[in-house]
């Protein structure tokens, strides 16, 4: 599946996000408030929906909004 330069910006953007957030739940001692707190914005993150918004194509306006 190949994705718009757009929706590929956002999905690496996620990415690094859970990357910061794993690196530093990694830190910490497990079973503490910190670690359930990191797990909770892990799971947000990957639960975030990243829509893909459609190209509309007006004949009369040579600029695209994506």
């Amino acid at each position: 599946m190949s994705f718009c330069e757009h929706c590929e910006g956002q999905r690496f953007d996620r990415a690094q996000v859970l990357r910061v957030l794993r690196a530093a739940r990694k830190k910490l001692p497990k079973h503490g408030r910190a670690d359930d707190a990191l797990g909770m914005a892990i799971k947000a993150v990957r639960a975030l929906e990243i829509p893909h918004l459609e190209h509309i194509v007006d004949p009369f306006d040579e600029q695209i909004v994506h």
